[in-house]
């Protein structure tokens, strides 16, 4: 997943306007890291200086210079040009950058009591802060002169740049009334502390801790395991007891080791009743209120629908385009779908009895031992042979030094915000340094779940600016000695993460609302999803597949059953990614005259039963209570981006296959035709310049899958 938590300058999405006055917590800042920071390695944050109380007065310090940068570039008396109105807005509000770069990676991945009393203080700030920018009529009007006068004189990212600002703030409501932009900055404000609300119970909910007492409950899993859970629970002060988190999906990978049934079945039911049992981690009346707003904004906006204005910028473009696109899957995976059902069921009468019925708890737990049986691989058996260390140095290094010709240096010199997070120095192939990269492993109570990446400094050649880059994954901590051990889902979460930290490694920009990462959600994924396919490249596999006891490669018989059970139960995830991407768009593309859900598990149930994916045995991937993606980051709307994105990635790859695969000429071809190329060119042109298609090729992601 991509996390773009403050996008720098003008596209200042989460960022707001202050006062103007000092309180007393700013009287000074002259110590405050990043008001007055100090020079460090690639701008890089010191987190040896940063304590939670600069936080606040920078937050507040930062706007207000903001604010002031904005009306020197509004009140401006000079004639509107590009250099003095839209490149003064790139190189605006610096100091909120810094602090929110940092502020957003710990609120996320190492968060505590202080950090969420001041994330739910400063969000509804931003949002005024935004509001005040895009929402300003001098500002827009010298936006606007630009956009309409002649551009021939300028080069192509400039255009771009002037396109881009004139789109955002159209899109985020310069064209209302006074009247109404007052109301859209209500929405925008009651949004923002829901985002917030939303998200910090949502991540306090997934990190609550499920405890077991028997052993005999918890049969399936590794001692090694057994003991992690049992450290846990001792930190935990249950000592004799075993701790687990849940994953932050619906199905919980535990599922498929566990023979104990009901002991599935509690797992399950923790996870899709997260966030609906009326305690303090609900977040059913968030939701509900959040549909609501954003059906108000769009139709202020002058759309029928939340789903019609988001995805105006984005390749998709219409919701009936998104629609009709997973329609097709759905279509195309489901005969697939309940054929596997109905072999899993049976298969697993053979064992429980004829009168057994299969349950979304069991799916996991019969496929991995069907996947035994038909192909000789289990789960276990495959774990130890992927070692992070290994998959991550011999794997995902390795393939970006072969692919790219960049290489990767440990540095302990640099700070860190926790003491799992290690960082490398990336070097290109010419021995230059061009960029910073951290990486983040492990799962704790203080971290969202997920996977994701962004920056804490974005590339720009205007700024001076190179990219410090980070990942964050949610792996299990293994015990004190003990190697990590992952599983296969889990080494291509790597590679993937690791494809959209190359999309921002190789930035290449002059402006940083345009740099690396900053295209639509639809097209962000494609980079991410592409690196996958090097976890399976046989010279990159061989390369890190080793047994983590004798550092032998795993053994050619057992790759093979590996290779072969690849599209095995491949309709599961289909169906329930497209379950999702349909209910995402069925919240956000009611209209405010239907955006009044009274109950959002029958809500849920009745937009599924619509499309025909009320499926028992496999609900969606998210549940709409727990659906961090589409409600507090970002991807409302916009979960069907991964598809989409799956699609272009698997075209690309073919051609990478007809063209000599795994080669650095084709590497070095992707990265100038479209990874550098951030969001200064059109990207579907980009795309089809590199693989001669005017229209994405859905054949190739299907075969991917095993549908054809």
């Amino acid at each position: 997943m991509f996390k773009r938590f403050i996008p720098v300058i003008a596209a200042v999405t989460m960022m707001t306007a202050c006062n103007g006055g000092k309180d007393a917590s700013q009287k000074d800042l002259s110590s405050n890291p990043f008001v007055n920071p100090t020079d460090t390695y690639m701008s890089a944050p010191d987190f040896t200086k940063i304590k939670t109380e600069h936080f606040r007065p920078a937050f507040e310090e930062g706007m207000r210079l903001h604010t002031e940068e904005i009306e020197a570039i509004s009140n401006n008396p000079e004639a509107p040009t590009f250099e003095n109105t839209l490149v003064a807005l790139e190189k605006s509000g610096q100091v909120l950058s810094r602090v929110s770069s940092v502020f957003f990676a710990l609120s996320s991945a190492d968060t505590n009591d202080d950090l969420i009393a001041i994330e739910e203080e400063i969000a509804p700030k931003l949002a005024e802060h935004s509001d005040a920018m895009y929402l300003n009529d001098k500002l827009f009007a010298r936006i606007k002169t630009i956009y309409e006068a002649d551009q021939s004189a300028l080069d192509n990212e400039d255009k771009r740049l002037i396109k881009f600002y004139y789109d955002q703030f159209v899109q985020k409501g310069a064209l209302l009334d006074k009247e109404q932009k007052e109301v859209l900055k209500k929405i925008n404000q009651e949004e923002a502390s829901l985002l917030t609300d939303f998200g910090n119970k949502l991540t306090k909910a997934t990190n609550a801790l499920l405890f077991i007492k028997d052993k005999e409950q918890l049969l399936g899993l590794t001692e090694e395991e057994l003991q992690a859970a049992a450290e846990r629970a001792t930190e935990a002060k249950r000592s004799g007891e075993y701790a687990f988190s849940l994953d932050n999906t619906t199905q919980q990978s535990i599922m498929a080791k566990l023979s104990v049934r009901d002991t599935r079945k509690l797992f399950f039911e923790a996870s899709i009743n997260r966030c609906m049992k009326g305690d303090e981690f609900d977040t059913q009346a968030i939701v509900k209120r959040l549909a609501q707003l954003r059906a108000e904004k769009a139709t202020l906006l002058g759309f029928n629908s939340f789903a019609a204005w988001k995805l105006q910028d984005q390749l998709a473009a219409t919701p009936e385009n998104v629609t009709n696109f997973l329609s097709n899957l759905a279509k195309l995976a489901t005969p697939r779908a309940l054929a596997d059902e109905t072999e899993l069921e049976n298969f697993a009468r053979q064992t429980e009895g004829t009168d057994f019925d299969l349950e979304a708890w069991d799916w996991s737990y019969f496929a991995e031992k069907l996947r035994l049986e038909k192909y000789g691989v289990d789960e276990t058996t495959i774990r130890r042979y992927f070692v992070l260390d290994n998959v991550l140095n011999n794997g995902v290094f390795y393939s970006a030094n072969k692919l790219y010709g960049i290489s990767f240096k440990p540095r302990t010199d640099v700070s860190v915000y926790h003491e799992d997070v290690r960082v490398w120095d990336v070097i290109d192939k010419d021995g230059n340094i061009f960029a910073l990269f951290y990486f983040d492993p492990y799962a704790r109570a203080s971290k969202s779940g997920g996977a994701w990446m962004s920056n804490f400094v974005d590339q720009s050649y205007l700024l001076d600016k190179k990219p410090v880059i980070y990942n964050v994954c949610n792996y299990t901590k293994p015990s004190k000695g003990e190697p990590c051990l992952l599983s296969w889902d889990e080494v291509t979460t790597l590679f993937h993460e690791f494809g959209h930290a190359l999309h921002g490694l190789f930035a290449a920009q002059k402006y940083p609302s345009l740099s690396g990462t900053s295209v639509p959600r639809d097209f962000v994924e494609m980079p991410s999803q592409f690196n996958e396919h090097w976890a399976a490249e046989p010279e990159v596999f061989a390369n890190y597949a080793k047994h983590y006891k004798t550092g032998e490669a795993m053994p050619n018989e057992l790759v093979e059953k590996l290779q072969k059970a690849q599209t095995f139960n491949q309709s599961y995830p289909m169906i329930e990614n497209v379950a999702a991407c349909l209910l995402d768009q069925a919240w956000h593309g009611l209209s405010v005259e239907n955006a009044n859900v009274a109950d959002v598990k029958v809500f849920q149930e009745e937009q599924l039963a619509k499309v025909g994916l009320l499926n028992k045995c496999i609900p969606p991937r998210y549940g709409s209570s727990y659906f961090r993606h589409i409600w507090s980051n970002g991807y409302s709307a916009g979960y069907y981006a991964y598809l989409w994105s799956e699609a272009l990635d698997n075209d690309i790859y073919a051609w990478f296959t007809n063209n000599g695969g795994f080669i650095p000429e084709n590497g070095n071809r992707l990265r100038s035709m479209i990874l550098s190329k951030g969001n200064t060119e059109d990207l579907m042109k980009l795309f089809s310049e590199f693989t001669g298609h005017k229209e994405v090729d859905l054949k190739p992601l299907l075969k991917a899958r095993g549908l054809l």
